[in-house]
């Protein structure tokens, strides 16, 4: 399913193993590893694959049941969050996918153990996101979440067995309030909320990628546009979680060498109700926070408090490429402002 089909692809992908999610524990991971549902990478079929339990599949499959029950999983969400929507991709599962699947949402101390989560048999905790639901193989399978309760982890049922290739939670990371209390911090980190709202171009690697924490592994791992072959220069929009004030940004080139943009800008304003479909226009008026600066290749640029242009309050930035390229990361170092 393609970007511009997907009605989910503004949100944050809320289960990658960046964001520090991971699938805790399953009833039965005979046929492929439970790990497996919520890789980065698409699912693959390799066709003369075989390993000691039979045909190797890319996602999480379980034996064929010949007692009662279902199979499941719990996924332990990297930050609370609100769900808004699923896909649960069958790739190369045909014989073999779930035929059904529900999904339930709990919200769950840090102090509480995954042993604990587990093996708690009181189905109060736990709330419906999406009930019982028919599933396609070899495809997309997108469905709304029914209810917008904060979640910490996430119950996936199969109904009875078989194979999903990957499982995608889209939605909204809860705020940490402790974070108003910190001088410096990263306020465009994917894990305290920040999401890409809008790139002209992702040929090559998501806007979203620039926003994690960890260090950049490869190109594929940042944000990456086709080469331009016409007037202009690419862009995207971001969204920060909180209203936050900027005191310097770092841009990163790593590992854009004959491919990282000649130069960049950032423009940015405060919106008190945004809508992601109006943004786009929006942001033609935008004020400079930083003017245009030149990059070099494969490295991290500092721009300090001397070079931006103004110490107001913001919501949201439109980053500009010139004329097009890669970059790997992008860090706006500031406060966030209390309400």
């Amino acid at each position: 399913m393609s970007e511009e089909q997907h009605p989910f692809h503004e949100w944050i992908q809320l289960e990658q193993p960046r964001l520090g999610s991971r699938v805790t524990y399953a009833t039965d991971e005979f046929f492929g590893s439970k790990e497996r549902l919520i890789e980065a990478s698409a699912p693959v079929f390799i066709d003369d694959k075989y390993d000691d339990h039979g045909k190797w599949m890319d996602g999480w499959e379980t034996r064929r049941r010949r007692v009662g029950k279902n199979d499941y999983c719990f996924i332990k969400l990297g930050q609370k969050a609100v769900i808004n929507g699923f896909n649960i991709n069958t790739s190369h599962f045909t014989g073999n996918y779930t035929p059904g699947v529900s999904i339930m949402g709990g919200c769950f101390a840090s102090d509480l153990s995954e042993s604990d989560i587990v093996n708690n048999t009181d189905n109060s905790v736990w709330f419906d996101l999406l009930k019982v639901q028919k599933l396609d193989g070899d495809s997309d399978n997108i469905f709304s979440s029914t209810d917008q309760q904060e979640v910490t982890h996430l119950k996936l049922t199969m109904y009875p067995d078989g194979g999903i290739a990957r499982f995608h939670a889209f939605g909204s990371i809860c705020f940490d309030d402790s974070l108003y209390d910190v001088q410096q911090t990263n306020v465009a980190a994917a894990s305290a909320g920040a999401r890409a709202i809008y790139a002209n171009d992702e040929h090559f690697g998501k806007l979203q990628n620039i926003l994690a924490e960890h260090a950049p592994l490869n190109m594929a791992d940042g944000w990456e546009t086709r080469r331009r072959r016409e007037p202009g220069n690419d862009w995207g929009l971001i969204e920060l979680p909180r209203p936050a004030i900027i005191s310097s940004i770092m841009i990163d080139t790593k590992f854009f060498k004959g491919n990282y943009p000649a130069s960049f800008s950032i423009c940015a304003s405060c919106i008190e109700e945004p809508t992601d479909n109006t943004l786009k226009v929006q942001s033609m008026f935008w004020s400079e926070l930083i003017g245009r600066q030149k990059l070099s290749m494969d490295q991290e640029h500092m721009f300090t408090l001397d070079d931006i242009k103004h110490q107001e309050p913001i919501t949201h930035i439109r980053i500009n490429i010139f004329p097009d390229g890669g970059i790997s990361r992008l860090k706006l170092l500031g406060t966030f402002v209390k309400p």
